[in-house]
C-alpha cells in the first residue's frame, strides 16, 4: 500500500530545519504484515528528542530512514500468527521490541532484549526484515516503529494493547516519555517517600520524571532546565524549588536547598554538562541516574575516589527499565486519577508537514512534547 511518510535521507542536516527540511515527506510502499506483524493505522506521534538526535547525527542509523518512535494507532491486519490482537484494536507503540527469549528478557528485562537492541541498530524490525520502500529502494525502521507515517508496520512485540479511554495524543506521550521518565523513578531508582530528587532538563522525560518524583512522596523535588518558562511549568507541577543550570553557582544552590544534595538526581537532557551537573549535586551515599543519550563519543569524567568513599551509585535506565505490557496500563490508571498530570506536558497539534518545524521548536528548547496528529 501506499504511505504518506517523513523520510530522513541524510543525517547532519543544519537547523533552521524549516528550511534545511531533513525530513522529506514522500508517498512510501508499506508491505503487508509478515508473520508475527501488524499493520497499524498511526493516530498520534510525539516529535522526541531522540529523533532530534538522529537528524542531527548524533545518534546514528541508517538512512534513508522513516523517523518516529512514540506513538498510538489503531491495529488495521495482523500477520500470521497474530491471535491477540483484532482489527480495530488500540494500540501504544514501543520503541524496544522484546523477544521474551533472550537472558535479559528471561530476567524480565525486556528493556535489555538483545535482539530487539540488534534489529533496532541494523534499522529493521524484530524480525530482521524491511516493509518499507522508496523508488524501488529498501527503506529503514526507526526502532521498529517508524510512526511518522499514516501507517506503519511494527513487531506485534511493539505493541501494548489500550484499554484505558484516553485518547490517542495522551496514549502516545505512553509510549516513550511516560515510559522512560517515570520508569527511570520506579523502577531504575526506586525512588522512596521522604527522599530528595533532583531532575536536570525538563523535556518530556524529564518533566515524567518530575512527576513520578512527587506521586512517590518525595519531600524535595528540585527541577534544574534552561528555560525559565519549564521552570515556572515545574514548579506548578509540584516542583519544591528551581534553579536555572546555566548560573555558574547551580550545584552550590541545589546542595544549599537540599542541605548537601540530593538522594537521587536524574539527568534526563542528553548533555555531558548535565551529568557532570547532576553527579555533583549527588550526595554521599545517592543515586545519580541517566536517562540521556548524549553522542557516543562524548565521554564523562567519574572520580573513583569519590565513588568508593561515599559510596555512590551511578546508574543507567533505559525505557526506564521497563516491562512495558506492564507499566504503561499502570502509568495510564495513574494518569486517570490525577497522579501523574501528563497531559500539561502537550505542546502543539502538528500535521506531518510541519514535522520540520516541529524540530526547530524542540532544538530551541521552548518545545514541549508537541505531536503529529493524523
Amino acid at each position: 500500500m501506499k504511505i504518506r511518510a517523513a523520510v530522513l535521507e541524510t543525517i547532519g542536516a543544519q537547523a533552521p530545519y524549516a528550511q534545511s527540511r531533513p525530513l522529506q515527506i514522500r508517498e512510501v510502499e508499506l508491505d503487508p504484515p509478515g508473520p508475527g506483524e501488524v499493520l497499524i493505522r498511526i493516530r498520534a506521534a510525539g516529535l522526541c528528542h531522540s529523533d532530534l538526535s538522529v537528524i542531527s547525527g548524533d545518534r546514528p542509523r541508517p538512512v534513508p530512514m522513516v523517523l518516529g518512535h512514540e506513538s498510538a494507532g489503531e491495529v488495521v491486519e495482523c500477520g500470521p500468527g497474530v491471535n491477540d490482537l483484532c482489527p480495530g484494536d488500540r494500540v501504544v507503540l514501543v520503541f524496544m521490541p522484546s523477544c521474551g527469549c533472550c537472558m535479559p528478557c528471561m530476567e524480565g528485562r525486556p528493556a535489555l532484549c538483545e535482539p530487539g537492541a540488534a534489529s533496532n541498530g541494523a534499522g529493521t524490525l524484530l524480525s530482521g526484515q524491511r516493509r518499507l520502500h522508496l523508488n524501488g529502494q529498501t527503506v529503514n525502521h526507526h526502532v521498529g516503529v517508524s510512526c511518522f507515517a499514516d501507517y506503519a508496520v511494527v513487531s506485534r512485540r511493539s505493541c501494548v494493547k489500550l484499554e484505558a479511554d484516553i485518547s490517542f495524543t495522551e496514549a502516545s506521550l505512553f509510549g516513550c516519555a511516560v515510559l522512560t521518565g517515570v520508569g527511570a523513578v520506579i523502577n531504575t531508582a526506586r525512588v522512596q517517600a521522604g527522599t530528595t530528587v533532583a531532575v536536570l532538563g525538563l523535556g518530556g522525560v524529564g518533566f515524567s520524571a518530575l512527576l513520578a518524583a512527587v506521586a512517590s512522596g518525595a519531600r524535595q523535588v528540585v527541577a534544574l532546565d534552561l528555560n525559565e518558562s519549564k521552570l515556572a511549568l515545574a514548579r506548578e507541577l509540584g516542583a519544591t524549588a528551581t534553579v536555572n543550570a546555566s548560573q555558574v553557582d547551580a550545584a552550590d544552590q541545589v546542595r544549599e536547598l537540599t542541605q548537601g544534595g540530593v538522594d537521587y538526581a536524574f539527568e534526563m537532557a542528553g548533555a555531558i554538562p548535565a551529568m557532570e551537573l547532576a553527579w555533583r549535586i549527588t550526595r554521599r551515599g545517592g543515586s545519580t541516574v541517566t536517562a540521556g543519550l548524549p553522542h557516543p563519543d562524548r565521554r564523562f569524567a567519574l572520580p573513583p575516589v569519590q565513588l568508593v568513599a561515599e559510596e555512590r551509585t551511578l546508574r543507567g535506565s533505559y525505557i526506564g527499565s521497563a516491562v512495558p505490557a506492564r507499566d504503561i496500563p499502570r502509568y495510564i490508571d495513574l494518569y486517570q486519577r490525577g497522579k501523574l498530570p501528563v497531559d500539561r506536558l502537550m505542546g502543539e497539534h502538528l500535521t506531518l508537514d510541519d514535522i520540520n518545524r516541529g524540530f526547530d521548536r524542540m532544538a530551541t528548547g521552548v518545545a514541549m512534547r508537541d505531536i503529529v496528529v493524523f
